[in-house]
């Protein structure tokens, strides 16, 4: 079983020619509204992988939370551990502007209340594969890491967004995955050494004995565990939007590790996934079946 216990969030997208000054009015050219979230969106890619899911989150109690929930209901995730909360549901509004910059709020919303005493939702047994995120309050994540070490299951955690104080408690977890940007502010954070990131990936491992993912996009994938060092490429692909692939490595990663799959053997099907996700525009509309993904790597 994976579990995850993160953030469910609705996403508000508008189009518009220039993104405005502040003060500034403009005229918008599209409008949309997509599930998102990372732990929501990991979730539907480890169900897209083909392993079994339970949500652990929350939602308001209003008319965004159907549908922040919707694909989620679709890919047969177990939704029992999502609770209602007077809070909003979380939100996140976009303006993409004609040439592809954007800025974005994120109003947390409900992710706020998904608190430790949530864990207990998750059923945590030995073998599960747990998945984090920072996106809801960084004391349940904590105390996740300490419940999924005490039930003998895996932990993943996704270290995005980067925040400085989720360091003290990085290495509690059996697999840390961070793209290069916030694998780099952790390390000047941990005080690692190393004259480079590889080397201070090993730094970290050796410190911590546990595993680095260190995810480069196109350029692939790294990973240091405490005796030995990997290196996995990425898909030849022509990118249409990046929003997302990370997540859907993530949640591939984590089926992977569920399945009995090697480390190696995981982070190649993680990383081909997160590669097809780049293919199609969106976070959760854009994760690929397991299907297309093994017909990815059978064609490499």
């Amino acid at each position: 079983m994976i579990i995850i216990v993160g953030s469910i969030n609705l996403d508000l997208i508008a189009n518009v020619d220039r993104l405005p000054e502040p003060g500034e009015t403009v005229r918008g050219s599209g409008f949309a509204t997509a599930p998102g979230g990372k732990g929501a969106n990991q979730a539907l890619a480890a169900a897209r992988a083909g392993a079994e899911v339970r949500m652990v989150g929350a939602v308001g109690k209003d008319s965004f939370a159907a549908e922040a929930l919707a694909l989620l209901k679709a890919g047969k995730v177990d939704l029992s551990g999502v609770g209602e909360s007077f809070a909003s549901t979380g939100t996140a509004l976009i303006l993409v502007g004609a040439d592809g910059e954007n800025v974005i709020a994120v109003v947390p919303g409900a992710n706020d209340s998904v608190l430790p005493g949530d864990i207990a939702k998750a059923h945590l047994k030995k073998g599960d594969v747990v998945l984090l995120q920072h996106e809801i309050p960084l004391q349940t994540v904590d105390a996740t890491l300490d419940a999924a070490r005490a039930a003998s299951a895996v932990s993943v955690l996704n270290t995005a967004p980067f925040r400085a104080e989720a360091s003290r408690f990085l290495g509690k977890a059996d697999y840390a995955v961070a793209n290069e940007t916030e694998f780099d502010l952790y390390g000047e954070a941990l005080a690692l050494s190393g004259r480079d990131r590889q080397a201070r990936m090993r730094d970290y491992a050796q410190k911590t004995g546990r595993a680095i993912v260190v995810t480069l996009g196109g350029d692939g994938v790294l990973a240091a565990t405490p005796d030995h060092f990997l290196t996995v490429p990425a898909l030849k692909i022509t990118p249409v939007d990046t929003v997302g692939a990370g997540d859907t490595f993530c949640g591939y990663f984590g089926a992977g590790l569920s399945s009995g799959l090697s480390l190696e053997q995981a982070l190649t099907r993680a990383a081909a996934a997160g590669s097809l996700a780049c293919l199609k525009p969106g976070a959760q509309p854009a994760i690929p079946l397991a299907r297309d993904v093994d017909a990815a790597l059978a064609a490499r």
